[in-house]
């Protein structure tokens, strides 16, 4: 009776061996998921900066060359920190396309 229960044990080890992702495949999984992310920033950046473009900032403190240029910024800044809070779910989807075309579960 005792080699019944055995078996299936070894089974399931042996099982969890071979499905075990290897050191190579978590570092491309932690590459892709980078990517995917920063492909979401990339993306939010570029849909917030329309949204600043019309946003008058004339007074004592606003305006000018500086915040024209430092306003990318900005949208880059609000973007990356959307990502890392959950972000819109692309990264995720953009995650998922990227493992499939590598071959990676």
């Amino acid at each position: 009776m005792s080699g019944a229960i055995a078996l299936p044990a070894e089974m399931l080890l042996s099982q969890a061996q071979t499905t075990a992702p290897s050191a190579k495949d978590l570092a491309s999984r932690q590459k892709i998921e980078d990517a995917a992310k920063s492909f979401e920033a990339s993306f939010l950046s570029m849909m917030l900066q329309p949204m600043f473009a019309g946003v008058a900032t004339d007074g004592p403190f606003g305006g000018g060359q500086g915040e024209a240029m430092f306003k990318s910024f900005l949208t880059e800044a609000i973007a990356k920190q959307a990502t890392k809070q959950g972000g819109l779910g692309i990264a995720d989807t953009v995650q998922r396309e990227m493992l499939k075309l590598q071959g990676l579960k």
